[in-house]
């Protein structure tokens, strides 16, 4: 088989096609081919000045016969009958013009493959300096760059990934992008200090961060290398899952993990102490109906009025009627004693201020009691767990929250009480750094297009006002367009994976031409399509395989800080099956 010649003109720049500054086709040589997503660059030559060179990717490759009318007159030139050439035209989409003379190339020059210095000033790396963080490899090979400052709130922030579930790999992607921020050096000295809030939506699969993948084989182990990334798992992680149903001693409800892991849950003194009575109402519709008005109400009256009653969270409500003045050790009965107060007419006036309506406050009551199972597990004061119980980024680097055994609505209550408790100490502590990274799965159902919630009221804060707090979120969603308008317009960096054909043809997924819509209903696992400012077209990526266990059966050693020595340079060299191809993602 022939070699390809890199270093010769890969073809010349068309002249039957209309070229323009920001668009140009080229007639690929006979010995030659062109790809999606190939780097190209040509040069003009202009009177007085010094040359313009003209790069750009190739959005599109079309092969034809010139000299055939008919489709039918394909059999004939394949038997020799009717002349006819076969002509490979790719069109391509100008991302840098150097020095900025928006000139279109001229038909006839030649064009080549960008490569080195060429490559990095087509895609803009040149001028990312240290800021350049690996997020994969292109389609030729390559490294591929997303610029920092487009994520640290420097000069914008936050970052949306979307794709279909399952197939999309958004947070395994999420979490690379995460371990290639911790050890590219875009960091330097913060690295160590830098916080990730994760949330674990999904089985038990992110609760393994910090064990080695023993799958990863030593041809995936060099596409790190390759990267400048080590091919290790995640260092200092925490793991808080909620407390087992029916265990007084608060013990974790995991099943795989038995290392670093601690239960959360609010016990009421917090709960109404807090205010964070607000939260149990986080469905989206429920702020258009009129009984959201008693929600602060109740919530100040429950704060005023609740004093802690033993050392185990417990409280005592002050009511109007003295016989309700009792010790409130669960969620349930939390409930009851606020339906026999706003249940009792005379005893409403006590809790709600002016005449509340009968009906507002039966819709309060019966949302009340539906949330009395779910947070029962969360919500109490009847548990002696002397332990670290309240979810707090301040112990671990990463800080894992497992929500998969919670029904919708208490990881909800959860999502949005513990993004609050962050951004407010964020807040306190009055610098950007270092930063402070919140990974969100399912941000549709947080943060929907259609109605308001508390919780949606913090992600849009984060949203608008995070990076110049340090707080920078990477979103997930299955649908981009049923998420808040204004927090997608606030992500700089903009990430599809595979969508679905409906999905694609959405307007929130402008960003990608209209080639790479069809190409993202084809993707594999493991190829994403990164937009970014500093790039005028987005970037098709492939990353590697997780170097972290993704699943129980993929723990190999673990990675934790109280484990004692580190594992040797090369922790899979033991490890039966650790050079064998990896599964797919």
């Amino acid at each position: 088989m022939e070699l390809v010649n890199v270093d010769e003109p890969v073809g010349l720049v068309v002249g039957t096609v209309a070229a323009t500054p920001l668009q140009f086709s080229v007639a690929v040589r006979a010995d030659q081919y062109l790809q999606l997503d190939d780097v190209v660059t040509t040069s003009r030559q202009l009177p007085g000045r010094d040359p313009i060179r003209v790069s750009g990717v190739v959005t599109n490759v079309e092969a034809v016969h010139e000299g055939a009318r008919f489709a039918s007159d394909v059999f004939l030139i394949q038997q020799g009958a009717l002349p006819a050439e076969v002509a490979e035209i790719a069109q391509v989409s100008v991302t840098r013009v150097e020095p900025e003379v928006y000139v279109p190339p001229v038909p006839g020059s030649p064009v080549m493959r960008a490569k080195g210095k060429d490559r990095d000033q087509a895609l803009y790396f040149d001028e990312m300096g240290e800021a350049k963080v690996p997020v994969g490899f292109g389609r030729d090979g390559n490294p591929v760059y997303i610029n920092f400052e487009f994520v640290d709130g420097t000069r914008g922030g936050h970052v949306s990934i979307s794709g279909v579930s399952g197939i999309a790999t958004k947070t395994s992607f999420a979490l690379f992008l995460l371990h290639s921020i911790i050890h590219c050096g875009v960091l330097a000295a913060e690295a160590h200090n830098t916080k990730m809030l994760v949330f674990s939506v999904k089985g038990e699969d992110l609760l393994f961060l910090d064990y080695a993948n023993r799958l990863l084989s030593s041809q995936q182990r060099k596409r790190y290398d390759e990267l400048g990334l080590p091919a290790s798992p995640f260092q200092n992680v925490r793991v808080f899952a909620p407390p087992r149903r029916g265990d007084a001693s608060g013990t974790p409800d995991v099943a795989a993990r038995d290392k670093a892991v601690s239960p959360f849950y609010w016990t009421l003194a917090e709960f109404c102490a807090d205010e964070l009575l607000p939260f149990v109402f986080a469905d989206a519709e429920d702020e258009r109906a009129q009984y959201t008005m008693l929600i602060s109400q109740v919530a100040a009256r429950l704060r005023r009025d609740a004093r802690p009653a033993g050392s185990d969270g417990a409280v005592r409500v002050a009511g109007v009627d003295p016989a309700n003045d009792t010790i409130i050790r669960t969620f349930g009965d939390l409930v009851e004693l606020l339906e026999a107060e706003l249940g009792d007419d005379q005893l409403r006036a006590g809790w709600v201020a002016g005449s509340a309506v009968t009906g507002s406050i039966n819709a309060l009551l019966r949302r009340l009691r539906s949330a009395v199972k779910p947070l029962n597990a969360i919500i109490r004061g009847d548990l002696a767990h002397r332990g670290e119980r309240s979810i707090s980024t301040s112990r671990a680097q990463v800080t894992v929250v497992d929500l998969h055994n919670l029904p919708d609505r208490a990881q909800r209550f959860v999502v949005g009480v513990t993004l609050r408790g962050e951004f407010a100490r964020k807040e306190r502590q009055g610098t950007a750094r270092p930063l402070m990274f919140v990974v969100l799965d399912e941000l549709n159902k947080y943060a929907p297009r259609d109605g308001d919630s508390p919780i949606k009221q913090i992600l849009l804060d984060v949203a608008e006002r995070g990076r110049s707090l340090g707080v920078i979120l990477i979103g997930a969603q299955q649908t981009a367009s049923e998420v808040e308008r204004r927090i997608l317009a606030n992500c700089a960096i903009k990430i599809a994976g595979r969508l679905d054909a409906a999905e694609a043809e959405r307007p929130e997924y402008g960003f990608l031409p209209p080639q790479q819509r069809v190409r993202a209903m084809l993707a594999k696992p493991g190829t994403m399509f990164i937009s970014q400012p500093d790039i005028p077209v987005p970037l098709a990526v492939d990353f590697p395989f997780p170097a972290w266990a993704t699943r129980p059966s993929e723990k190999g050693i673990w990675a934790g800080v109280d484990d004692g020595p580190a594992p040797p340079s090369d922790p899979f060299a033991t490890i039966p099956g650790a050079h064998d191809d990896p599964p797919p993602f």
